[in-house]
C-alpha cells in the first residue's frame, strides 16, 4: 500500500518525511529552515513573458508518497526487476551498456546498480537517502553546497521535502567510461517529486550522467522541484543529459547548478519535450582559472505547453569560457523562451562566451522570444550572442519532395538536421529515443 504525507505543507508534514527516513538531526532542521523561507519567498513574478503558474495549487500537492513497488537488487530479484524496466520503458541495450543505473517512482528510489569494476575503482552510485547514512561526511560537505535553500521559493520548497534521488561520487583520476542513467517517474496525480541529486567529480577524474523522466497524464496537476547540483574539481570532466518527457499536467521547476574548479569541464546536455510549464535555467559558477561550461538546450512546445528553459554562466576566474546553444520547435500554438544570464565578476582576465539561439516554428500561432541578459565587470571579456528565428519553408520542403520524400518525411527530415547538435552529444540509443520522441511530438503537424 501506498503510504504518504497529507497534501498541506506544513512542519508536521516535514517531520513525516524526515521520520520515514530515519534522518539526522541536522537534515531535519535543515528541512524545517527551508520550509520557514519557502512561505516567506514570494512567487516568481514580473518576468517578461513569465509563465502563468496560478493553476498550480501548491497546497493541493501531495509532497512525499511512497510507491507500493518494493525493488531490492540481488541475484534472485534479476527476473523481476527486468520486467519492472520493462515497464518503465528502458531498453535492454540501454541497460547494458552503462556503467550503473538506477529508477526512482513518485518519492523514492527503487533501484540503484553500479557494475562492480567502477566500484572497485572507488565510484559510488547510489540514492541520496542511502548516502545520508553511509557517506555522511560526503554528503555534509557537498549538499548545498551549490544550490542554497533560501536562494529562491522553489528551493525552498524544495529542500523542506526532498526524497530520494542520485548520489554519484568519482574519485580522483577515474574516468568512468560508460554512461550512468537514472529514470524518474511519478504514477499518481497530484504528486510532487523532489529528487535531489549530488554529483561529486574529484579532480581529473570523468562521468557522463543521463537522466530521463516521464508521467501518465492526469486532470490534476503534478509538480517536478527537483535539483541538481555537481561539483566538478581541477581537471575533471562532467557532463550531465537529461531527456525530459513530463507529461502535460506536470510543472517542471527545476533548480540545477554545477561549480567548476580551474580546469574542470561542465556539459549540460538537455532535451525537453514535455510538461506544461518548465521552468528550468541549468547554471555553472566557473570558479577556478581556465574552467569551462557547454550548454546545449532543445526545447519542442505544441499546444498548451509553455516553456521557459534558458542557462546561466558565472565567470569567477581568469580564462574562463561557455558556449550556450539553445534551439526551440513550437507548434500548435506552443510557446518557448530562451532566458541567458552572462555574468563575469571582479574584473577576471580573458573571459569569453558564445550564445546562440534558434527557433523554429511551424505556424503563425507559435511564439518563441529570447532574452538575453548580460553583466560584464572590466574590459577584457568577449560576449557573443545570436539569435535566429525562421519557419520551416515552403521551398525547402518543396525542394526535399522534388528527391521523392512525401511532405510529412520532409518535414521531418528538417526537424531532424535542426537537432542534429544534440542528437551528437548523446550515446546512439539515446539519441535514437529522442529523435523517435521529437517525432511523436511533431506527429500532429506532420500528419
Amino acid at each position: 500500500m501506498m503510504q504518504s504525507t497529507n497534501t498541506a505543507l506544513t512542519p508536521d508534514a516535514v517531520r513525516a518525511v524526515s521520520e520515514a527516513k530515519d534522518e539526522p538531526g541536522w537534515l531535519l532542521e535543515l528541512r524545517l529552515d527551508a520550509l520557514e523561507r519557502f512561505h516567506e519567498l514570494p512567487m516568481p513574478e514580473g518576468w517578461p513573458g513569465q509563465p502563468d503558474l496560478s493553476a498550480l495549487d501548491l497546497d493541493g500537492i501531495v509532497p512525499y508518497l511512497r510507491p507500493d513497488v518494493d525493488v531490492t537488487f540481488d541475484e534472485g530479484a534479476r527476473e523481476g526487476l527486468a520486467r519492472t524496466f520493462d515497464r518503465l520503458g528502458i531498453p535492454e541495450t540501454e541497460r547494458e551498456a552503462l556503467a550503473g543505473d538506477g529508477a526512482q517512482v513518485e518519492s523514492e528510489v527503487l533501484y540503484h546498480r553500479l557494475e562492480q569494476r567502477w566500484a572497485d575503482e572507488g565510484v559510488i552510485f547510489c540514492s541520496m537517502d542511502d548516502a545520508v547514512h553511509e557517506h555522511p561526511d560526503l554528503v555534509r560537505e557537498y549538499f548545498t553546497s551549490a544550490i542554497a535553500p533560501d536562494e529562491h521559493k522553489f528551493a525552498a520548497l524544495h529542500y523542506a521535502f526532498w526524497s530520494g534521488g542520485s548520489f554519484l561520487y568519482v574519485p580522483e583520476g577515474v574516468s568512468v567510461t560508460l554512461p550512468i542513467h537514472a529514470y524518474f517517474r511519478m504514477n499518481e496525480p497530484g504528486t510532487g517529486q523532489f529528487s535531489h541529486n549530488l554529483i561529486v567529480a574529484e579532480p581529473e577524474s570523468e562521468v557522463h550522467y543521463i537522466e530521463g523522466c516521464s508521467a501518465p497524464t492526469y486532470n490534476a496537476s503534478n509538480l517536478d522541484c527537483g535539483a541538481v547540483e555537481v561539483i566538478v574539481g581541477e581537471d575533471a570532466h562532467v557532463q550531465h543529459s537529461t531527456i525530459q518527457n513530463w507529461s502535460r499536467n506536470t510543472y517542471c521547476l527545476n533548480t540545477d547548478r554545477a561549480i567548476v574548479e580551474a580546469g574542470g569541464r561542465m556539459e549540460w546536455i538537455s532535451g525537453m519535450l514535455g510538461s506544461k510549464v518548465t521552468m528550468l535555467y541549468p547554471s555553472s559558477i566557473l570558479r577556478g582559472r581556465g574552467a569551462s561550461a557547454k550548454h546545449l538546450t532543445v526545447t519542442c512546445a505544441d499546444d498548451g505547453q509553455n516553456l521557459d528553459s534558458g542557462a546561466k554562466i558565472h565567470h569567477e576566474a581568469p580564462g574562463t569560457t561557455a558556449t550556450i546553444e539553445a534551439k526551440s520547435i513550437s507548434r500548435d500554438g506552443g510557446r518557448t523562451n530562451f532566458r541567458g544570464l552572462v555574468r563575469s565578476f571582479d574584473d577576471p582576465e580573458d573571459v569569453a562566451t558564445s550564445v546562440e539561439c534558434d527557433a523554429l516554428m511551424f505556424d503563425n500561432e507559435s511564439t518563441s522570444d529570447t532574452m538575453p541578459h548580460i553583466e560584464v565587470i572590466g574590459d577584457d571579456a568577449t560576449i557573443a550572442h545570436e539569435a535566429t528565428v525562421g519557419k520551416i519553408g515552403d521551398e525547402d520542403v518543396f525542394y526535399l519532395q522534388s528527391r521523392g520524400l512525401d511532405e510529412d518525411d520532409a518535414k521531418g527530415l528538417i526537424v531532424s538536421g535542426f537537432l542534429k547538435p544534440l542528437s551528437e552529444e548523446l550515446p546512439v540509443a539515446y539519441a535514437a529515443e529522442l529523435n523517435r520522441l521529437v517525432a511523436l511530438e511533431m506527429e500532429g503537424s506532420l500528419g
